[in-house]
């Protein structure tokens, strides 16, 4: 695992942002990250399965996220591949939140106060 800051990595690509994000608050398979991820971007990042998946293994590779093992149950006699963020993979979504809201309360700042 790479031991750069978290910071060194931003700024993350809109895909890697959004397939982060859906894995913020659970471990999810593929299409529920695909679903998750379209619904985020409020339809504007729609995801292919070979995209999808070469970012997942991307991901994986530079330890933001793991595979897990699937619940029980879900699909019997169907392995389905679930991912959740790594400490890293969380490290680096936090640092890359941070840094999108200071972008977004300066044009508010530059914004308003222009027009004050």
């Amino acid at each position: 695992m790479n031991k750069a800051l978290p910071q060194s990595y931003l700024p993350l690509t809109e895909v890697t942002y959004f397939i982060l994000l859906s894995l913020a608050t659970q471990a999810r398979h593929g299409y529920a990250i695909m679903k998750e991820v379209r619904q985020l971007s409020t339809n504007r990042v729609v995801l292919s399965t070979g995209t999808l998946y070469g970012a997942l293994q991307r991901l994986q590779d530079q330890g933001w996220i793991e595979q897990v093992e699937a619940p029980e149950g879900n699909h019997p006699g169907r392995a389905r591949r679930v991912y959740r963020l790594t400490h890293l993979g969380q490290a680096v979504l936090a640092v890359e939140v941070e840094r999108l809201h200071s972008l977004v309360a300066a044009a508010h700042q530059t914004i308003l106060g222009a027009g004050a």
